[in-house]
């Protein structure tokens, strides 16, 4: 059993210390919204809720009509996490110490579930996300690097509203250092007396200490040039899987991890160098072709290694055509090292869903639940039978999900 340390009342004061907060960026901004999946049925793990996404065309350069398949595209929210505080007292410690400071404790809980749920929802950057910008290795620290990743994000096509971009709470003192020394006079009074980015670029921008940070393979950190030996496709044509040769050691097993990113590199002698698509319309961007592995891959005694990639990067015409030239053996890539995960996305397309959960019958039971949002939380409390001991419990449960091509990573330095 615990051993709760407590305070006598008559040596008690309390002192009215505030929290020691983390920033709640990604909770506050997603999208909650789901009508019929938060509302006051109970949910538990793995329900999910589907949404759909703008459908998919092409167009052709005829009045002679080519009919083509009309493609309702979905994607899921599953309420796949759980997390609860709970902490107990004897009888005679809740009647003579803490009953009437049930509430500080039930503040300090709920801020420590906070936290679970804002981490998990910021690692999104990390695995829903296939574009990026920065190496991972310089800082981004002005305002001419935010205009620039704004620039590539929007160059593939994005939303026009609900821009936002969340980027790590050290970044943002370089940044506004570097605007402080432009002739902005407005601007400048605004920042000096707020130390903040604000909207800049029609991008609201919000910094968090929860970025997740991911460790990348040792392609990655070893700077590694890959050379595309060979290509898998789907039915559609899409390359899905490529064997690269060049690889910093034989038979590693960490030689790529998963949510790796990639980077098909310019200039690359007897090849064309390869841009994406527009997602709509499909025209060609200024946008380099970029990628993610979806799972690890180790290198086989050859020096060579074969990664599994998303999205399918497809050359042939079609709804899903992406890039302007076939993914051919010597083209080549980079992979970036480890980095921390900020992200730009516009559109709301960062969702999020914590459902009431169902009573802890026979235990007395509160669920509170947000009547905008829906998100929600349950406390219930009960004693162990005979041994004085009683317990409070205070847990959740949640689902997130991003929209792959609404969003795009900021690769900061860790």
């Amino acid at each position: 059993m615990p051993v709760n340390i407590l305070q006598q009342v008559i040596t008690y004061n309390e002192s009215n210390l505030a929290l020691l907060l983390n920033s709640f960026a990604f909770i506050s901004t997603a999208n909650m919204k789901f009508q019929r999946f938060n509302d006051d049925i109970p949910k538990n793990l793995g329900d999910t809720v589907s949404f759909d996404l703008p459908p998919r065309f092409t167009t052709t350069n005829s009045l002679v009509v080519n009919f083509q398949s009309a493609v309702q595209r979905v994607q899921q929210l599953t309420v796949s996490q759980q997390a609860s505080t709970a902490y107990e007292f004897t009888a005679q410690q809740f009647i003579f110490n803490v009953r009437d400071y049930m509430r500080v404790f039930g503040k300090s809980a709920i801020a420590e579930l906070g936290t679970q749920v804002e981490s998990d929802v910021a690692s999104l950057a990390e695995t829903n996300t296939f574009r990026f910008y920065g190496d991972g290795v310089t800082p981004i620290s002005t305002y001419l690097q935010l205009a620039n990743a704004l620039a590539f994000f929007r160059n593939f096509g994005a939303a026009k509203d609900n821009t936002m971009g969340y980027l790590s709470d050290l970044t943002f003192p370089l940044i506004v250092n570097s605007g402080l020394n432009q002739f902005t006079p407005m601007r400048g009074d605004r920042e000096s007396m707020s130390w903040e980015i604000g909207d800049f670029s029609n991008c609201k921008w919000y910094q968090s200490n929860l970025l997740k940070t991911h460790t990348a393979g040792t392609e990655g950190n070893a700077g590694s040039v890959l050379t595309v030996v060979s290509t898998v496709t789907n039915a559609e044509g899409g390359v899905i899987q490529i064997t690269f040769s060049g690889t910093a050691a034989a038979n590693d097993p960490n030689s790529i991890l998963a949510y790796d990113k990639f980077q098909f590199s310019d200039g690359v002698a007897g090849q064309t160098d390869i841009r994406f698509l527009t997602f709509i319309g499909h025209k060609p961007s200024q946008s380099p072709v970029q990628f993610r592995a979806t799972a690890n891959a180790a290198s086989t005694g050859g020096s060579q290694v074969t990664v599994n990639i998303y999205p399918a990067l497809q050359a042939a015409a079609g709804q899903d055509q992406n890039i302007t030239t076939p993914i051919v053996a010597g083209m080549q890539v980079t992979v970036l090292p480890d980095h921390r995960c900020g992200l730009i996305m516009a559109g709301n397309p960062l969702f999020l869903a914590m459902p009431k959960l169902p009573d802890e019958v026979p235990y007395p039971t509160s669920v509170q639940q947000d009547p905008d949002s829906g998100a929600s939380i349950r406390q219930y409390y009960g004693s162990l039978f005979g041994q004085n001991q009683r317990g409070m419990v205070h847990d959740i449960i949640w689902g997130k999900t991003l929209v792959d091509e609404y969003s795009m990573m900021v690769a900061l330095p860790i």
